[in-house]
């Protein structure tokens, strides 16, 4: 699994609550599906360029 968010980063955007520990891993795995979700959506339009409208 890529690490694809930046603690440091999420921890900032939720300045005023707690982040537990597996929040980061849940959080990069959902990004993880979003990502191959538009890639999937660019490939079936017969596009390698992944674009906003693929999310």
């Amino acid at each position: 699994m890529a690490d694809l968010i930046v603690k440091s980063a999420v921890k900032e955007a939720l300045n005023d609550h707690n982040v537990s520990a597996d929040f980061y891993e849940a959080l990069d795995d959902e990004v993880t599906e979003v990502l191959q979700d538009a890639a999937r959506r660019a490939e079936a339009n017969d596009r390698k360029t992944v674009q906003p409208r693929d999310l």
